[in-house]
């Protein structure tokens, strides 16, 4: 079983979230966890109506982990809700504690995790030259709506891609989480949309579903929930080499003929949550210059 979560992190000292990060970046490097993913949560594209919405839009979140091991996830949780918070080498300036934590448990295929790490990220994160699509001229003349909350591109959207594209601390993919759930009998409606995603209309541009699977729920207040307001059924995290690959997707005659026919009508709820692996690495490997450095002044 795999365990998603996403923290919202309290500084205790300092003000910058990049500090923040930072500083549990220090903390993952110091310890035995081993993330799946680490990702740097941006915006929400699509917002949750009725299924969590006061959890989940609530908070700004600083962080998203995927790890696969339950109980190491565990373990990283409550050692962030110790009445003392966490301080790498005593240093104050990356000092802090988690306040809010949301988390869930998929069974994810191990198809997709077990070269996940070595393989198959690296290479998404980090392709070859001239390996990317090329844009497909979409977003010369888009198909614009009011609301992005059926993955359409509106216009707000459309302005915050063009001036966050240029604006991001690093530039290239982009990682969306996603949470789903269908309504009664639509499962294989969205299925049709998922293979035409992978095939078609998200390939083209990149689009890539790298980790997907089943949201576990194994208790009886489970059960209640889903009948008085729904839960998330599936979540996928979905990969696009760049934000203006993403809307060059949604601004598409193609991609908007497969979504409105086979993925809107088979969804009771969902939201998405787009985040970037890139600006995490980005603060890593200044851990790791500054760690070199301060071993040759040693």
């Amino acid at each position: 079983m795999d365990e998603l979560q996403l923290h919202d992190s309290k500084k205790v000292a300092g003000n910058a979230t990049l500090d923040t990060s930072r500083g549990f970046s220090k903390f993952i490097k110091a310890s035995s966890t081993n993330p799946l993913v680490v990702s740097k949560p941006i915006r929400w594209i699509i917002r949750p109506e009725s299924i969590d919405p006061s959890s989940l839009l609530e908070p700004r979140w600083d962080l998203l982990l995927i790890l696969e091991d339950n109980q190491v996830s565990k373990d990283l949780v409550s050692s962030f809700f110790s009445a003392q918070p966490y301080a790498p080498k005593a240093d104050r300036n990356d000092s802090f504690s988690i306040k809010h934590h949301w988390t869930t448990t998929a069974g994810v295929p191990s198809r997709l995790t077990k070269d996940f790490q070595t393989k198959t990220n690296p290479a998404l994160l980090h392709p070859a030259a001239g390996s990317t699509p090329a844009l497909t001229g979409a977003l010369d003349d888009p198909l614009l709506n009011s609301t992005s909350q059926d993955l359409s591109l509106s216009s707000e959207l459309q302005s915050w891609i063009g001036k966050t594209e240029s604006s991001l601390p690093v530039h290239g993919a982009v990682s969306m989480l996603n949470f789903l759930s269908f309504k009664p009998g639509m499962k294989s409606s969205y299925l049709k949309y998922g293979a035409a995603f992978a095939e078609t209309i998200g390939a083209k541009r990149g689009g890539n579903a790298k980790l997907v699977g089943n949201i576990v729920h194994a208790d009886a207040a489970s059960s209640k929930k889903e009948e008085k307001e729904g839960v998330w059924h599936e979540f996928a995290l979905a990969h696009y080499p760049s934000l203006l690959h993403f809307a060059d997707m949604l601004a598409s005659k193609d991609y908007q003929e497969v979504n409105q026919k086979y993925r809107v009508p088979a969804l009771g709820d969902t939201c998405i949550l787009c985040t970037s692996e890139l600006e995490i690495e980005q603060i890593v490997e200044k851990l790791e210059k500054e760690g070199g450095q301060s071993k040759a002044k040693l």
